[in-house]
């Protein structure tokens, strides 16, 4: 079956040049030139995969990514010149999967979409498809979090992060544990992102951040532990 893919690009050179070479990857594309024909599109197209722009008219590509993020963990791969960490953290902020800096590989491009469709379609479980803490619930056969009858919506990587801390409850990973198993080994970005993604994810969690444990200097674990202390 083929994925639903939408670009929303300012540049049409770009933007066609992205959507023919995924239609021979067997995608349909979606094409938007602005931010809010972007998130009109999203709202009525069932979208796999989105490759977003930053630098755009109307609606830029950070906030087209919190609007997106207010009701879906769809991946999302932003695609802009800016270079620099500072503002690559801005954006996993904001619920980035990936970032990828202008001039890029279509091939490059395609493989990461693909490694990230993948992880998508599943992630396995070693034991038991059932996490429960209280009223927390992660099922992780049909990826969804819940703390009581409320849906948490996590973007991909904050889920595999979180299902990576359940699978390794009460082990301390390090920083590039997290960054080998969650972004890849290929994966050459500041280590601040797991720090990002961790404060973010326990922003998500509520009154069940207190799981997440930092150990300064080592890293950080999941700890099913009641009453919840501190999570510094």
């Amino acid at each position: 079956m083929k994925r639903n893919l939408l670009i929303i690009e300012d540049d049409i050179q770009i933007r066609r040049m992205i959507k023919m070479y995924f239609e021979d990857e067997n995608y349909n594309c979606f094409e938007a030139e602005n931010g809010r024909m972007g998130i009109m599109l999203f709202q009525t197209e069932n979208i796999d995969l989105v490759f977003l722009d930053i630098m755009m008219p109307e609606l830029d590509g950070l906030q087209v990514c919190r609007i997106i993020r207010e009701t879906s963990d769809v991946p999302i791969i932003m695609i802009t010149a800016k270079s620099q960490e500072e503002d690559k953290l801005r954006g996993f902020e904001y619920g980035i999967d990936e970032y990828v800096t202008k001039p890029f590989s279509l091939k490059v491009l395609a493989a990461r979409a693909e490694a990230m469709m993948k992880r998508v379609r599943g992630n396995v479980s070693k034991s038991s498809s059932i996490f429960e803490m209280g009223e927390l619930k992660v099922n992780k056969e049909t990826s969804q979090v819940q703390i009581g009858n409320e849906p948490i919506y996590l973007t991909k990587k904050e889920y595999d992060l979180l299902i990576l801390l359940i699978e390794n409850e009460g082990i301390v990973l390090s920083k590039q544990q997290i960054l080998d198993k969650v972004w890849g080994y290929e994966y050459e970005g500041d280590p601040r992102t797991v720090d990002t993604h961790i404060r973010r994810l326990r922003d998500k969690l509520k009154e069940y951040q207190g799981l997440i444990k930092t150990f300064r200097g080592r890293g950080y674990s999941l700890e099913n532990k009641w009453p919840l202390e501190n999570h510094e």
